[in-house]
């Protein structure tokens, strides 16, 4: 059965606050008609801090949308191996031992892929597949999960890779000053994330099931507009409401499963903003405390698009999990899209998973 296994994820050196962004606000808009409101939603996001690519002055500049992609090509490759080796170490493979790549990004183009790159300089084999995904946006770390097991399913005993590198900065526009534009600039931060699906053995979530789901008719509710100046981002106030029906989804999936979706042991979901984790713990009828990881993801990183899942993957391997622990993890975005897996957590020796254990009330303690 295919493994998902420890993830590793980096983070850019430069940071920008709750209150520096608040501040920042405040002055760059401070003619904007619904300013209030405009701090209101950003403060209430409940991200005390975000990671950047670049230096926060560098970062309020507009150079171009080539410059901007030349910054997301020489950074990708800058800081994309040594996140790999991480993740492979943590899988026990090598490069030779991956068939498959799935890259997931939606902040920087490149073509050929930069699979291909990956292949070409870090010892990758010829044949190894290559799967980029550039737009399926912060639903594309579910995705990535979903389609290597979907390959190690097809081709038993093959490894995949999972790259998400996602840049968010690099999308900032400054004259941009709608409330969706205005809000993501407080909410979105910068991240590399890799993890590996083993075909065989491997520590992890044993992945069993996967789904998608698409809402009908809001195809237009996250976008992007391309213009000369890059990627415009675009988010309907109507994005919060989704899990009153993305809920369900999940609930059928695991109902076909023969699990009840309220009562898993764990859940790894991507963490859009505060009030996404709010209505899917009441939709799903599961205590706050269960999305504490991808709570933690967006306190301490932000929004990082199709990184967030691995992120609060890697905080439950630090926690750790009794063998045969059943769980969730789900990506949304553009579509309105929402990727499922379900799967149990386990070992190579059977034994459970090294970390802090875990009290009945859900908090690890020491």
């Amino acid at each position: 059965m295919p493994t998902l296994c420890r993830p590793a994820v980096w983070v850019p050196e430069h940071t920008i606050s709750m209150s520096e962004t608040l501040e920042l606000t405040r002055r760059v808009h401070a003619d904007h008609a619904k300013l209030p409101l405009v701090l209101r939603l950003i403060a209430n996001t409940g991200v005390e801090k975000r990671h950047l690519i670049q230096p926060l002055a560098d970062t309020l500049e507009h150079p171009g949308f080539e410059a901007r992609n030349r910054t997301y090509m020489e950074e990708a490759r800058l800081r994309i191996p040594d996140v790999v080796r991480q993740a492979l170490e943590s899988a026990d493979l090598a490069e030779r031992d991956i068939d498959v790549i799935v890259f997931v990004s939606c902040t920087g183009f490149a073509m050929p892929p930069l699979t291909s790159w990956m292949i070409n300089k870090m010892g990758f084999r010829n044949e190894t597949r290559q799967i980029p995904i550039a737009q399926l946006g912060c639903a594309a770390g579910g995705a990535a999960v979903n389609r290597a097991h979907d390959f190690c399913r097809a081709y038993p005993g093959a490894n995949a890779l999972i790259v998400a590198c996602e840049f968010c900065s690099l999308c900032y526009q400054p004259d941009d000053s709608d409330i969706g534009s205005l809000l993501s600039d407080g909410l979105f931060g910068d991240a590399i994330a890799a993890a590996v699906v083993r075909g065989s053995g491997g520590t992890g979530m044993r992945l069993e099931r996967n789904a998608s789901h698409v809402v009908p008719d809001t195809e237009d509710w996250i976008a992007y507009e391309v213009k000369e100046t890059g990627f415009h981002f675009r988010l309907d106030r109507r994005v919060p409401g989704t899990m009153s029906v993305l809920a369900p989804a999940l609930r059928t999936l695991a109902d076909a499963h023969r699990w009840d979706v309220s009562e898993l042991d764990f859940y790894i979901i991507h963490a859009g903003g505060p009030r996404i984790l709010d209505d899917l713990c009441r939709y799903l009828d599961v205590p706050s405390e269960a999305f504490r990881h991808s709570r933690a993801t967006l306190t301490d990183y932000g929004n990082i698009a199709s990184a967030v899942v691995f992120d609060a993957l890697g905080r439950q391997f630090d926690e750790g999990l009794p063998e045969g622990a059943q769980g969730l993890l789900a990506g949304f975005g553009p579509g309105i899209t929402a990727e499922t897996s379900l799967g149990t957590w386990g070992s190579r020796d059977g034994r459970a998973v090294p970390g802090r254990r875990i009290s009945t009330a859900g908090k690890a303690e020491d």
